[in-house]
């Protein structure tokens, strides 16, 4: 193999940030610098906004997330389209 065309492959810790949960892998994604301490040593911490402790797919449980209010305004537009 070349030298010096590889990324780096270290451990990283991506943690859900709606739910708290965290899981440690190996990975060449670069870091904002943010850190986390498991099991006495420190790791790279990756804050991900959905994983599979909080995808609907995998828990079973539709949420509904309106950061935007687009719910409202379709609502307001349209009004109730039940018959």
């Amino acid at each position: 193999m070349k030298a010096d065309i590889h990324p780096e492959y270290n451990e990283v810790v991506f943690q859900d940030i709606s739910t708290g949960e965290t899981f440690k892998t190996r990975s060449t994604i670069k870091t904002s610098g943010d850190t986390i301490t498991l099991d006495g040593k420190d790791y790279p911490l990756v804050r991900v906004e959905v994983s599979s402790a909080s995808h609907p797919f995998y828990t079973g449980k539709q949420t509904l997330v309106d950061t935007e209010g687009r719910v409202e305004k379709f609502r307001q537009k349209y009004g109730s389209l039940r018959r």
